[in-house]
């Protein structure tokens, strides 16, 4: 007979994340600060290197519109493997981990960072606020 699933008392509980602490899933706030400084360093890259524009009117900057964005996902795409995390990420004491454990791998951030620009997996959660992007590449965002 198939199990029916308990109500978790705290996220990550169904997965066997600790409550708090290392090892505990990364709360949302935590989470949105990465981002931001995720994008924000994108963005100083991308004016920088890229003559993005920030303050051009729409269609006026022409590809260069997508600069922070492609910096953005490049960052993710390279970072992932090899640190464990994004730059803000790691700053904020994250890191991306499997959820069966063994090391995140090439093709998986890839995967999560194609969905994450697409922003709407990332912002729908389940129970263990894993977004669909996550979930997709069978990783979870935890505490370090």
């Amino acid at each position: 007979m198939p199990e029916i699933p308990v109500e978790a008392r705290y996220p990550g509980e169904r997965l066997g994340f600790p409550e708090t602490g290392p090892g505990s899933v990364a709360r949302p706030g935590r989470r949105l600060a990465a981002l931001a400084i995720d994008w924000a360093c994108a963005t100083v890259i991308a004016v920088a290197f890229l003559q993005y524009d920030p303050w051009a009117l729409p269609g006026e900057a022409g590809l260069s519109t997508f600069a922070p964005l492609v910096v953005f996902a490049l960052v993710q795409i390279l970072f992932i493997p090899t640190l464990g995390a994004s730059p803000g990420q790691r700053l904020l004491g994250m890191r991306i981990v499997m959820l069966r454990g063994g090391w995140v791998g090439l093709w998986r951030p890839i995967v999560r960072t194609l969905l994450l620009v697409l922003v709407i997996p990332a912002v729908i959660w389940d129970a263990d606020q894993r977004g669909l992007h996550d979930k997709a590449a069978g990783t979870v965002l935890v505490r370090a």
